[in-house]
């Protein structure tokens, strides 16, 4: 029977980030944040990170993944994503052990009483020019469709509808859950979480 004395169930998370990169390992102890990246290790006391900003980030190969950047005292930033490369043309996802590690490195986070600052989605000034391109796109298209209907080209009238509405569909989700947020460690925003 384990005397009460035993350290805490320690919760990690390990990814590989690239093809020819190295394994990230990261663990949740007592003492802290404990992470290797390569051959490079360290331990981050929980109250002393500054930072955690939670971002939804697809990419060619995985069209569905999501970051998190944790930036320690010293500015130091570690990157946990939620996919894994496994072999040549491979990444897989992990959402569950992804989701479950954030969840418990907030908490602990929490529990902690630091100081560091919650942030959810892009930053705000890159969030508004990508708004902005994306209003003046909507309105070429509106009008492009408005032509193609005024000259009875129908069938350029209903590519531009369809390639619009892939479009839209794809930069909308990513747009919509990058959304700029403060947030706090009880409450991680949902759609940047698995």
């Amino acid at each position: 029977m384990p005397s009460d004395d035993v350290a805490k169930v320690v919760t990690s998370y390990t990814f590989k980030p690239s093809l020819a990169g190295g394994v990230r390992q990261f663990e949740l102890t007592d003492d802290g944040l404990v992470w290797q990246a390569g051959t490079r290790r360290g331990t981050w006391p929980y109250a002393s990170i500054a930072a955690v900003q939670l971002s939804y980030r697809p990419v060619s190969m995985q069209p569905r993944q999501f970051r998190a950047d944790i930036v320690g005292g010293n500015g130091q930033r570690q990157v946990v994503l939620s996919t894994s490369w496994k072999g040549f043309a491979l990444v897989e996802t992990q959402d569950a052990a992804y989701r479950g590690f954030m969840l418990a490195l907030h908490r602990r986070l929490m529990e902690a009483g630091g100081h560091a600052v919650f942030h959810g989605g892009m930053r705000p000034i890159p969030y508004a020019l990508a708004a902005g391109v994306l209003i003046v796109f909507a309105i070429v298209m509106v009008a492009l469709i408005a032509r193609a209907l005024a000259t009875d080209a129908f069938a350029g009238a209903l590519f531009l509808v369809a390639l619009a509405a892939v479009f839209a569909w794809q930069i909308g989700g990513f747009m919509r859950r990058n959304k700029p947020c403060v947030y706090t460690p009880d409450a991680p925003p949902p759609q940047l979480l698995p």
